[in-house]
């Protein structure tokens, strides 16, 4: 048995997944809403029968391997990796191709230099002019310095090159493409000189690259962050995420944040579920991880006008992930970290005190334009009916544009009016959703689900196949798994799925493994469960005998493409499907 199979049959997916995202139990499967597409409606479902899960929405799905793989970007070994780890499964030395990856080359790279980076302002001369300006001006302590791995990268030009040339014997191209270092004239360079480093980690704690601060606000650019890498993608993370993932699910709403220094200060005052953003953009992707872990967003940005752009942009790129959001509003003070430094009690209070986003823009609009003369009305609508127009629940849309309406004393009609051009022109900016399988072909699919997790699957099957002795599956697939389960029902006389699936074909085993994870009702008995069976066998019964008797009556009409004797058994057998129609009506 290979790495991958030891592995495969020692983890548990329910708990693995449910880790990362919340599951609730529906009968013999778990179902939870998707990470990895915007719906309101669980339909992602994990089975721990088959040990898989799978998204009737998006179609994403697969086992606890691609499942990391998808959830948090990694590859193949490294998922075998972790989950090894997990299940204390050694892995061969020889599978160490993992270690020899240029991802994983990287993440030691940058480990070794923010260790570096670390040594360099917590333990040198060098470091001490920075390590005072966060003790002092900033009111960090060692023990946060030392938990978010900050560090200091010295203003020569060339202390990190040497150290991890000279003295690791690190390969200097590696160095260049993990952007720790640059080449000039043959010679490298440190990217990072003379400033405060913070490493910029995924979820699970790996240094993808770092941000680098000057000491001297003077000095231009304040801040620079490690160029595009193999692991390395501007707005794909936030700062600390790894560090406040649990407080985060634990509060039930990320606070977000700009800067590191407002994430550090809020932090140090037991304040833990904050992510930052780096910079005034929220990103998609960045939407879209907190999405897998909350559903509620504390936008906590500068209060300056940038800071106030920041959160309008924020909220339509958190609206499209069904985040509620909410906005903090700090006066007298240019941002969190000096509000919660003039005063943490009050800061705090904030916190309990937010305003819905919309709320809070329809407010500060307001009195940036005014709300007395035409022009005015227009200038709010045209900023607001844009952000509100992406509200899906239309109880809640229809709230927000009577807060607007009253508050810009206008009509809800020509609100409406107004909102609906906009939702018009989204409407036909989307594309055509392929059409999904007809109903018999649902309804193919279910009724299979409605044997296999069936804990009388053997005696369900034994009366189905006489049911449907006369019925032709439009989906083939599922006829051949039915066929193949009745014939090793009659050579073992039970059901054991885990044993039977290994004689599944390739192609079989997919639609298989679904079948585990459509949705059924929790019956009460075993009498309700049955009768939904024969209810289904009767609608598809009735679906094959209906399109039976149209094709029949099609060919009937063609004048010349039939003989006479053809005509006469053509006509016999639409007689008798006729009459099996109208018996199972009866």
């Amino acid at each position: 048995m290979d790495d991958a199979s030891r592995v495969r049959e020692k983890i548990d997916i329910v708990p693995l997944i449910g880790e990362y995202i919340p599951l609730k139990k529906m009968g013999r499967n778990f179902t939870a809403i998707c990470p990895f597409h915007s719906e309101k409606t669980p339909s992602f479902v994990v089975s721990p029968e088959r040990q898989i899960w799978h998204c009737f929405g998006c179609g994403k799905g697969g086992d606890a391997f691609t499942f990391l793989m998808e959830y948090e970007g990694m590859e193949f070994i490294e998922a075998l990796k972790v989950l090894a780890k997990k299940t204390g499964v050694v892995i061969k030395d020889s599978y160490s191709g993992f270690s020899s990856s240029k991802k994983e080359k990287f993440y030691k790279l940058n480990k070794i230099a923010q260790e570096f980076y670390s040594y360099i302002l917590l333990n040198h001369k060098v470091g001490e002019r920075a390590l005072d300006y966060l003790l002092q001006k900033r009111g960090l302590n060692k023990k946060l310095i030392e938990y978010f791995g900050i560090g200091f990268s010295p203003g020569v030009g060339t202390a990190l090159s040497d150290y991890l040339v000279n003295k690791k014997k690190l390969n200097k191209q590696e160095l260049i493409e993990a952007g720790l270092v640059f080449d000039r004239g043959g010679k490298i360079y440190d990217f990072f000189r003379g400033r405060i480093i913070f490493p910029l980690t995924d979820s699970r704690g790996n240094i993808l690259g770092f941000s680098g601060r000057v000491l001297d606000d003077s000095q231009m650019p304040k801040y620079i962050n490690t160029k595009e890498t193999l692991i390395y993608h501007k707005g794909d993370m936030f700062f600390a995420l790894d560090k406040t993932k649990e407080a985060i699910k634990k509060e039930g709403a990320a606070i977000i944040v700009e800067g590191e220094f407002d994430l550090t200060a809020l932090f140090k005052e037991g304040i833990k579920n904050v992510v930052s953003i780096k910079g005034t953009a929220l990103t998609d992707k960045q939407a879209e991880l907190l999405s897998r872990i909350v559903e509620k967003v504390v936008l906590c940005l500068d209060q300056d006008s940038a800071g106030f752009e920041a959160t309008k942009k924020s909220v339509a790129v958190l609206e499209k992930k069904n985040l509620l959001t909410n906005v903090v509003v700090t006066p007298g003070a240019k941002d969190p970290d000096e509000a919660i430094k003039n005063n943490p009690g009050e800061f705090k209070k904030s916190l309990k005190n937010t305003l819905n986003a919309y709320e809070f823009l329809i407010e500060s609009f307001s009195k940036k334009y005014g709300t007395q003369s035409v022009e005015s009305k227009k200038k709010i609508t045209g900023e607001l009916l844009p952000l509100i127009s992406l509200v899906q629940n239309e109880i809640i849309k229809e709230h927000y544009l009577k807060k607007l309406a009253s508050k810009i004393d206008i009509s809800m009609e020509s609100l409406l009016k107004e909102e609906q051009k906009i939702g018009k022109q989204k409407e036909e900016e989307k594309y055509i959703i392929p059409t999904s399988k007809d109903r018999r072909g649902i309804l193919e699919e279910y009724l299979l689900s409605l044997i296999i997790q069936s804990d009388e699957k053997e005696k369900i099957l034994t009366e189905i196949k006489k049911d449907i002795s006369e019925y032709k599956f439009k989906i083939v697939s599922f006829e051949k798994i039915l066929n193949e389960m009745e014939q090793y029902l009659g050579k073992y006389k039970t059901l054991d799925f885990d044993k039977f699936s290994k004689t599944l074909g390739k192609e079989l085993l997919p639609l298989f493994d679904k079948c585990f994870l459509v949705p059924i009702y929790n019956f009460d008995n075993f009498k309700e469960y049955m009768g939904e069976v024969k209810n289904v066998t009767l609608e598809l019964l009735k679906l094959y005998f209906k399109e039976k008797t149209q094709d029949l009556g099609e060919k009937l009409k063609k004048p010349d493409s039939e003989d006479k004797n053809q005509k006469e058994k053509l006509t016999k057998e639409l007689n008798e499907v006729v009459e099996k129609l109208s018996s199972l009506a009866s």
